[in-house]
C-alpha cells in the first residue's frame, strides 16, 4: 500500500460517461479515491452508494470522491445507472490493467483487481489517508467523513 506522505504522481481514467479524470486538474481540492474490486458485486454496490449519498458532504468538505476499479466504461456505465449512480465518477482503471491501482500498490495480481481501499489525496497531490479493508468488508464511509472533518 502507498505510504502517508507519499506524492501521487499524475494519472488519467475514463470515467462511466468516457470523460476524463487527470488527478492534477483537482488539486486544491482532496480526492477520495474507493477503490472496489469489481461491479455488479453486492459490497461494492453498497460501497459505491455510500459515495454517492454524501456527495453534499464530500463537497462541504472541499473533497472529490470518486469510486475505482478495473471495469470497462460500458460496465461502468450500465452498473451505475443501475445501480441509481448519477454525481458519482466512476473510473475505470481498465487499459492498462489495474495501472492505477499498481501506481497506488493496491493491486492484487493473483486476483486482476485492486483490493477493496480508501486513499485519499490532499489538495497538493499527497497521500493523507490510505486503508486497506477486508475483502468482502463495506468500508465505513463514516470514518472517512470523520477524517476529512479534521482535515
Amino acid at each position: 500500500m502507498i505510504e502517508i506522505g507519499t506524492v501521487v504522481e499524475d494519472f488519467e481514467l475514463k470515467d462511466q460517461n468516457e470523460q476524463s479524470f487527470k488527478l492534477s486538474e483537482f488539486r486544491g481540492k482532496k480526492v477520495l479515491l474507493s477503490f472496489h474490486p469489481l461491479a455488479w458485486t453486492s459490497v461494492c454496490e453498497k460501497q459505491m452508494q455510500s459515495l454517492e449519498v454524501n456527495q453534499d458532504v464530500f463537497e462541504s468538505l472541499n473533497t472529490v470522491a470518486v469510486g475505482v476499479s478495473v471495469d470497462s466504461v460500458p460496465c461502468k456505465k450500465a452498473w451505475a445507472e443501475h445501480i441509481g449512480i448519477k454525481k458519482t465518477r466512476l473510473l475505470c482503471d481498465f487499459w492498462p490493467h489495474g495501472k492505477v491501482a499498481e501506481l497506488l500498490k493496491v493491486f492484487r495480481h493473483f486476483n486482476g483487481f485492486s483490493e477493496r481501499a480508501n486513499i485519499i489525496v490532499d489538495e497538493n497531490g499527497i497521500v493523507i489517508f490510505a486503508k486497506v479493508y477486508p475483502i468482502h468488508e463495506l468500508p465505513d464511509i463514516n470514518e472517512i467523513i470523520e477524517f476529512l472533518k479534521g482535515r
